[in-house]
């Protein structure tokens, strides 16, 4: 029986024809596997995933592993981008059985979701096996099966207690943080750590606030090197635009070919306050193409960006972004594919598989004499057409709360930085087109969210086609999507997203927390898993607190109310002992802490003229960690930090205030970037 053909979820759509009897995660599904006594298989993965794919078309497509499935379970399909908290729970689980995680994961379980035995990805002939072995112990050996499942959920359960230890935040700590983030820095290829290598969006936006605050030259160096190596290397794509999930290597030359729109939206707000902090042309070059991958390839025809494009290419790994020197020399001829091959290092013996190399750009163009910069932006052109030409990745186009108010974020920022600037920049010929992009995607997503996803005072967490689906929002989608609604309160100058900030946000502290200044993952009125998940720690996006506290910070310095800084302190008080210890995953909570050591800042601008005014500019440009920016007319509605705010002898003013307390207003760009310096 299909279950799954009314599903949103495009992960969920791919296995709807399987021989395999899924149903979609529910009560229904439990209680079958009460009815007919037997335990239950959640397979857990998304759209995008390889190793996925890979198990669908080995066991869940092949007819006797589906028998063995049918006979011995009841098989339940999980996208974990639809469901955080199902994927939390037992994520935990698998990785306290088995000591890792990843997916696809595959779980078994009681029919009352207890989990008794845990993995990831199996190979055909071992999940046959498997499954053999798991139906033969809950006939004969139940009472076992039955007291590991009880004893598994007790254990992961107990991590989820409110009343954990606290500390509070200080420069000493931040400081520590970022010492021990330079010993783990690759100084020969960036990042951190070794294979396989993720982007560390969130520890270099940290470093970029700590640098800000301390100047602390090497935090500077390691966004600097890092962006760099990373630009340069594979996991970027060096026609189109855009970052690949992770790298396989310690060099960033082969990627994970997935792109999702949580990386890209988050390393958007790398590279942009690279350039505005720092002046530096690769940085803004890479923020431009960043923009232009996403309106291109992820923005979808009813709003809002889609999650990912897939790893895979008609099941093969690389096909659409891998070339041989052979290849360049027949789209660009010989003299162009040779001088191209030694630009992106494409070798006849190939960096990828079976001959191929991925893209990695071997010098510094941004730099390079103008004939040179021009050959290369010729000759991506061409290879980019006839790459359009191949078979190209699927995508996934649900669209996440969370995912998209991260990306409405970085886009009004990237949007406010260009304020002012120099039209078009030198070098950008495109800049004003970009700037409208951006302006207009982030518009565009933010109204979706607020039209699609929010209901009242409650979030929805996905919808496709212009539905929204029935999963409820968790936290993290409650302090992203604040966020961006602050984001654009501040770019709009428009009291509503102000007013719907606050209203995800009151309901988050209401419904979310733990009595202990932490909170949950789930509400309190949402389903009952087994556990109730709350995971503090960053991961390949904010965790729900870290989103949370960054959220509360730039709520409560845009109305100037006190009791939202102090949810925040309260939070990220709960963080600290893990900051102090792992700071690597915890870095957009560090920097919703250095926002918070800064001030931050709220600075109001009163002018006719927001777009244009060179005091806003200098605003924007030099905006001190976490700071907040509405420009405006005096005591425009809605827009608290412009209330009771006059123009000076009729002149554009500038008004500074940090923590609650303001200096004189300034009236020239001058005045303004001495005081924020």
């Amino acid at each position: 029986m299909n279950r799954l053909e009314d599903a949103t979820s495009p992960y969920l759509l791919q296995h709807k024809d399987n021989p395999v009897d899924w149903w979609p995660w529910g009560e229904e599904a439990f209680a079958e596997a009460r009815r007919r006594d037997v335990p239950v298989l959640i397979s857990v993965g998304y759209a995008a995933c390889h190793w996925c794919h890979v198990m669908a078309h080995e066991s869940f497509e092949d007819e006797a592993i589906a028998h063995l499935v049918n006979e011995g379970f009841v098989a339940i399909k999980v996208d974990r981008e639809e469901r955080p908290d199902v994927d939390a729970v037992y994520m935990t689980a698998t990785q306290a059985m088995t000591g890792q995680g990843g997916w696809p994961m595959t779980v078994f379980a009681t029919p009352s979701g207890e989990p008794f035995f845990c993995g990831t990805y199996y190979p055909k002939a071992t999940f046959a096996g498997l499954l053999q072995s798991v139906d033969r112990a809950w006939r004969t050996q139940r009472d076992d099966v039955v007291k590991q499942g009880a004893a598994v959920v007790t254990a992961i359960g107990g991590a989820q207690l409110a009343g954990g230890p606290t500390a509070p935040i200080s420069a000493d700590l931040l400081d520590a943080a970022a010492a021990q983030l330079a010993t783990e820095h690759d100084e020969r290829a960036g990042g951190f750590g070794g294979a396989p290598k993720f982007p560390p969006h969130m520890n270099l936006l940290f470093l970029l606030r700590h640098w800000q605050r301390t100047g602390d030259a090497r935090s500077l160096e390691i966004v600097r090197h890092t962006a760099e190596a990373m630009a340069r290397g594979g996991i970027y794509d060096q026609l189109a635009g855009g970052f690949a999930r992770y790298s396989v290597d310690a060099h960033w030359t082969v990627p994970h070919f997935e792109k999702m729109l949580y990386d890209n939206a988050l390393l958007l707000r790398v590279y942009a306050d690279l350039w505005r902090l720092t002046g530096d042309p690769l940085a803004r070059r890479i923020a431009d193409e960043i923009v232009s991958f996403l309106a291109r390839d992820l923005l979808t025809d009813d709003g809002g960006y889609a999650s990912a494009l897939d790893a895979d290419t008609d099941g093969v790994e690389g096909l659409t972004y891998a070339w041989t020197p052979d290849q360049l020399r027949e789209v660009l001829g010989d003299e162009d594919g040779a001088w191209a091959a030694d630009l992106f290092q494409v070798t006849p013996g190939g960096t990828f598989e079976h001959g191929t190399s991925t893209l990695v750009l071997g010098r510094d163009i941004d730099d390079a004499a103008p004939e040179i910069t021009e050959r290369w932006r010729d000759v991506r052109k061409r290879l980019l057409a006839a790459r359009a030409g191949r078979p190209q990745p699927a995508r996934d186009d649900k669209i996440v709360a969370a995912w998209n108010g991260l990306a409405v974020t970085a886009l009004a920022r990237y949007a406010m930085a260009l304020d002012g600037t120099e039209q078009p920049a030198e070098g950008h010929p495109e800049t004003q087109g970009e700037r409208a992009v951006a302006y207009g995607g982030a518009l565009m997503t933010a109204q979706v969210l607020a039209d699609r996803h929010l209901a009242g005072d409650r979030l929805r967490r996905v919808s496709r086609d212009g539905v929204a689906g029935t999963p409820a929002g968790v936290l993290e989608d409650y302090g992203c999507v604040a966020e961006a609604f602050c984001a654009m309160h501040e770019l709009t100058g428009k009291g509503e997203w102000l007013e719907r900030a606050g209203r995800l946000l009151d309901t988050a502290l209401a419904r979310f927390g733990n009595g202990a200044g932490g909170f949950f993952d789930t509400a309190d009125d949402a389903e009952k898993l087994v556990t109730r998940p709350a995971d503090p720690t960053d991961n390949a996006t904010p965790s729900g607190l870290s989103a949370m506290a960054n959220a509360l910070i730039a709520y409560s310095a845009l109305t100037g109310e006190p009791r939202y800084r102090d949810a925040a302190e309260a939070a990220l008080r709960t963080i600290a002992p893990i900051a102090d210890k792992h700071p690597r995953f915890t870095g957009y909570s560090l920097a919703a802490a250095e926002a918070l050591l800064s001030g931050p800042y709220e600075i109001a601008v009163v002018t006719e003229s927001p777009e244009t005014d060179p005091l806003v500019a200098a605003a924007v440009r030099l905006a001190p960690p976490g700071a907040v920016v509405v420009a405006g007319r005096p005591d425009q509605p809605g827009v608290p930090l412009l209330a009771d705010r006059p123009m000076i002898d009729g002149k554009p003013a500038a008004y500074v205030c940090r923590g609650f307390v303001c200096d004189r207003p300034v009236t020239s760009a001058e005045e303004l970037a001495a005081r924020l310096r």
